[in-house]
């Protein structure tokens, strides 16, 4: 490995931990030394670079010719043409295309390019080494892949690449907005540890404590220079690139996104099976995620202004409603078709008993003192993290990604219905709050009102 920070014990440790891949570095000029650093990994085994046209001119002539100086093998680079997106068309296109080369696919580019590669190799039998071309995401060293697959934003599984060469260089040059990006989806950690935090303590799911702390114990150091992000400062840049590392590091020991990944990514999952755009295009995966941390923040903020110990079961319980009415209500707020076929499928399997409903909102309301201390130490409050998105150049009002504010409050039940992992949407939703939670936000007094003026939809 490869990391000039302090925090190379972290990061060795992370590593060495790792399942998957067993070298990482993160520094200015690494893409030169592609070739040495696949050799290392792959032997003598010809390679083939894939990329797009942009990252192909930002980092991919420059890894061609590190191997063309060290006479190692290389097949025809795969270059996607203009509309490359994370779908199964694109998968099947450069599937079929590494099956007619001999080699092992250098995936050079951020998050598209790297979640392509890494199915359609897993798919090969192949490994797979990544060059890193913005601090766009988390998923360069994460397991699985994030494809969207008959209308539907799914996670794959497939391993992580062999090998990460983040090029700080050409990190520092990516086109505006793709490493504030990456600020936003590395500062959603936040909330998405709490609602780890929500489930054990409703005894879902227990927080696994080295896959917690790959995360949560350096997170606000790594996210503590927005603006720094804004002006492309090397120092902040690498402290982004180390923490976006050790989330994909999290998820690849826990061979599940829970460590990275909450409610706020069901914002911006549902947003896209619903193929939002705004001015002729997609906003970018951690700019929706940003969004989405703040309405899921809210949302606490909301709960823990609220004496939850005194919360009453029964009543929760007899409003709970059957099965027959979940569905009916799904097809009232998505419409009948494949998006509202999934969200049955995802709440079906997540729906619990009434004996599971009441054990878990016993143990919510007689843990409530101990959780919501936790979760106001844990949670930075919401207008600091919406200054730090305004700070690093990414959005900090949904209208700024082509949200409204009446979506917006309308996407706080969509988003339940489409993901299977407990949230806070889960928490709200079964001590049967959700709703007057909901009003709230979006009231006078609310972060969201209604009736306040359209904000500017710059950056």
């Amino acid at each position: 490995m490869s990391v000039s920070t302090e925090e190379e014990p972290l990061l060795e440790g992370a590593l060495l931990a790792a399942r998957d891949t067993r070298y990482l570095a993160v520094e200015a000029g690494v893409r030169h030394k592609t070739a040495e650093v696949f050799a290392s990994l792959f032997g003598t085994t010809p390679a083939v670079i894939v990329a797009d046209q942009k990252t192909f001119v930002a980092a991919g002539r420059e890894v061609q010719e590190s191997f063309r100086i060290a006479g190692h093998a290389l097949s025809k680079p795969f270059i996607f043409g203009q509309h490359v997106y994370a779908e199964t068309r694109c998968v099947k296109e450069l599937q079929k295309a590494l099956e007619a080369v001999e080699g092992i696919p250098v995936a050079v580019g951020s998050g598209t390019i790297n979640d392509l590669t890494k199915l359609a190799a897993h798919r090969l039998g192949r490994p797979y080494l990544a060059v890193a071309t913005a601090a766009s995401m988390d998923g360069y060293t994460a397991y699985g892949a994030s494809i969207t697959h008959q209308g539907s934003k799914q996670t794959f599984d497939c391993p992580a690449p062999k090998g990460v060469l983040a090029d700080l260089d050409v990190i520092a040059r990516a086109p505006r907005g793709m490493n504030a990006s990456g600020y936003a989806d590395l500062l959603a950690k936040e909330v998405a540890g709490a609602d780890w935090i929500v489930a054990e303590a409703a005894g879902v799911e227990p927080i696994e404590p080295s896959v917690w702390a790959t995360v949560q114990n350096r997170l606000r150091a790594w996210v503590d220079s927005p603006a720094g992000i804004a002006r492309s400062e090397p120092a902040s840049l690498r402290r982004l690139v180390n923490g976006l590392m050790m989330s994909g590091f999290a998820m690849q020991a826990a061979q599940t996104s829970r460590p990275a990944s909450g409610a706020e990514h069901q914002f911006s999952h549902l947003w896209d099976m619903q193929h939002h755009t705004f001015q002729g295009a997609a906003p970018s995966h951690g700019f929706k995620v940003g969004i989405g941390t703040l309405a899921t923040l809210a949302l606490y903020e909301a709960l823990v202004r609220r004496d939850l110990g005194r919360l009453d079961i029964e009543q929760a319980i007899a409003g709970w409603p059957s099965p027959r009415q979940v569905e009916r209500r799904i097809v009232a707020v998505f419409g009948a078709g494949e998006l509202a076929d999934k969200a049955k499928d995802e709440t079906r399997a997540k729906t619990p008993t009434v004996e599971e409903l009441r054990a878990q909102l016993t143990q919510l309301r007689d843990g409530w003192p101990e959780l919501r201390s936790k979760l106001v130490r844990h949670l930075t409050p919401f207008q600091k993290v919406r200054e730090a998105l305004r700070d690093a150049g990414c959005p900090h009002e949904p209208e700024q990604i082509g949200i409204t504010r009446d979506r917006l409050r309308l996407s706080y039940e969509q988003a339940y219905y489409i993901r299977r992992r407990f949230t806070v949407l889960d928490f709200a939703r079964r001590a049967g709050i959700m709703d007057s939670a909901v009003e709230h936000l979006f009231s006078a007094r609310g972060p969201w009102p209604i009736s306040s003026p359209e904000k500017r939809n710059d950056v």
